[in-house]
């Protein structure tokens, strides 16, 4: 994973699954089943609401354990009348060992009737969020969020191809043009990288200024 210190907030890009999407991983120990349930979730009531879906979905399920991981530092866990920290606190442990953020786990379990014990159950729900996270992995549905600053671009027509050729020299993308009596560019870099295009640019517009600067965020790139 690429390090950006010049990121949003000062935060390193990071991973996290796909929005909209569910990764799922189960493991079975003495017949007592545990379904991790992973998605992608952007605030502490989203991950409240997805605790309450699954509450909803596996209502006959003994326990719903979540936790969850914010791009800005945020982490909860609960064991859900589980003994504590023998659920929440490891399934929290999975997500960070895995550098994911913008995630939340609730992990369905349906008591087997056999006591697995503290080291048991640690193991247990350990090993259903690490199926989850394989799961999304082999699925393709985790995506790396880079630190971006987005930049608009305006020329004329005559100056359009070489603008373009600019942006792909700089590593920069496009991901929008206008075209009206002018063309106006849509553009992200990675935090950083859009100087030297700017400088470039100007240059190459004679010393107009031509661009817009926006505000960083992360984003897929």
């Amino acid at each position: 994973m690429r390090n950006d210190t010049n990121g949003v907030a000062g935060m390193e890009n990071y991973t996290t699954l796909r929005a909209g999407e569910m990764a799922i991983g189960e493991f079975v120990d003495r017949k007592s089943r545990f379904i991790a349930q992973l998605v992608h979730v952007e605030s502490s009531e989203e991950a409240a609401a997805h605790q309450a879906a699954m509450r909803a979905k596996h209502y006959d399920a003994r326990h719903n354990v979540p936790a969850f991981i914010l791009a800005d530092g945020t982490e909860r866990a609960s064991d859900d009348g589980e003994p504590q920290r023998t659920s929440g606190m490891p399934t929290l442990e999975v997500l960070r060992g895995a550098g994911l953020r913008d995630v939340c786990c609730v992990t369905t379990r349906y008591f087997g009737g056999t006591l697995l014990g503290p080291g048991g159950l640690v193991r247990a729900y350990t090993a259903a969020a690490q199926a989850a996270i394989e799961s999304a992995h082999a699925a393709g549905q985790l995506v790396e969020m880079t630190s971006v600053v987005p930049v608009d671009v305006t020329v004329p027509y005559s100056l359009y191809n070489q603008a373009t050729r600019l942006v792909e020299d700089a590593g920069g993308k496009v991901v929008g043009t206008d075209f009206t009596d002018v063309v106006a560019v849509h553009v992200v870099f990675r935090v950083g990288e859009e100087r030297p295009f700017l400088a470039a640019l100007t240059e190459l517009a004679n010393g107009d200024e031509c661009a817009v600067v926006d505000t960083p965020r992360f984003d897929e790139f």
